[in-house]
């Protein structure tokens, strides 16, 4: 069925009927109802070419990915990703993703928002005062960004997790547990989540007048291999860690087969916290010993995102929400008292 039998049918306006299809406010509810059961029930597509034509639009998201040895390809990723394409393919668009080097980001986000390929951008990756947002900011383009910049004022639309209240919470929990020696597997250095990571451990450490020992602190690729490395340089030391927090359950899982090849047991010689909690791939239930984590789907966000995104490109309004989500501490058997 064509639009124009389709509104035959219905006897409401081929320009109505798109509006409603399209996502546009001006259609009420009732219409845009009806118009989208029709659709559904005589499988009704609208012409995509002729849907450009008409709107100006290319019903589509850009992305640059950095690529290169450091910003190997990891679940935690494809996850957001999962969610970012649901959505948009929910509502007609598609993905642009554009491959460049880290050095190259910002010439390429440039390029990307002025090639006429995209009708809005995500923004990834987020760094300390990440000169990006300034450059979008300039750039007569919807975007939005999964994250925050630390040194940059919060005046642009981003979605991110409360990571200081996440491992504020979680060290405190192991401090109630009566862990001093008190170790970070954290993710790469110098990204935004990993700063603000540091400063809930620390934050929560100097509440009991303790420190964050140098020592006790690595940075690396949120991996299992690299968990395995890490984990392993920890208990090396003399003064071994009775616990160890994990930037994610990747990273956990090479812990842990550190500690069973030491015939170590998490929740009881070293108990363990991970971030990350609802990866499909990788469940926290389904370790040797569950682990307690703090929880935040990747794929609800990357949901939103596109969602938020999406609706400023539809409606040509300017989205100033700044999205700060709670993650929730699940406490399973991986933590347990520290040993005497």
């Amino acid at each position: 069925m064509n639009l124009k039998q389709l509104s035959q049918m219905l006897g409401i306006s081929q320009t109505t009927i798109s509006r409603a299809l399209n996502g546009y406010p001006e259609v009420n509810a009732e219409t845009r109802r009806k118009i989208v059961d029709a659709a559904q029930k005589t499988g009704y597509r609208p012409n995509a070419a002729a849907q450009r034509l008409a709107t100006g639009k290319m019903q589509s998201i850009g992305l640059v990915m950095p690529t290169g040895p450091e910003h190997q390809s990891d679940v935690h990723f494809g996850e957001f990703l999962s969610g970012l394409g649901e959505e948009s393919a929910r509502n007609g668009f598609h993905l642009v993703i554009m491959p460049t080097d880290p050095a190259y980001e910002e010439e390429a986000l440039r390029e990307l928002a002025t090639s006429g390929s995209v009708d809005g951008i995500y923004l990834a990756y987020m760094k300390k005062n990440d000169n990006r947002i300034a450059m979008m900011k300039s750039l007569s383009i919807p975007f939005m960004v999964h994250g925050r910049s630390w040194g940059v004022e919060a005046d642009y639309p981003y979605l991110d997790v409360d990571n200081e209240g996440a491992f504020r919470d979680a060290t405190s929990l192991l401090l109630q547990l009566g862990h001093r020696n008190i170790a970070f597997m954290n993710g790469p250095e110098g990204y935004d989540f990993t700063f603000r990571r540091r400063r809930g451990v620390e934050a929560a450490l100097a509440e009991r007048g303790f420190l964050l020992e140098a020592h006790n602190v690595s940075h690396s690729t949120m991996t299992d291999e690299a968990g395995f490395i890490k984990m392993e340089a920890l208990l090396s030391q003399k003064d071994k860690p009775t616990a160890v927090l994990c930037a994610s359950t990747a990273l956990a899982l090479g812990a842990v087969r550190s500690l069973n090849q030491r015939g170590l047991k998490p929740g009881q010689d070293v108990s363990l916290i991970a971030h990350d909690d609802v990866l499909p791939l990788l469940k926290p239930v389904n370790f040797s010993v569950p682990l307690t984590t703090t929880r935040s789907s990747l794929r609800a966000a990357g949901l939103r995102v596109a969602q938020r995104l999406i609706q400023q490109i539809k409606t040509g309004k300017v989205d100033a929400l700044q999205e700060l989500w709670k993650a929730e501490l699940v406490v399973r058997g991986s933590t347990g008292p520290a040993p005497r």
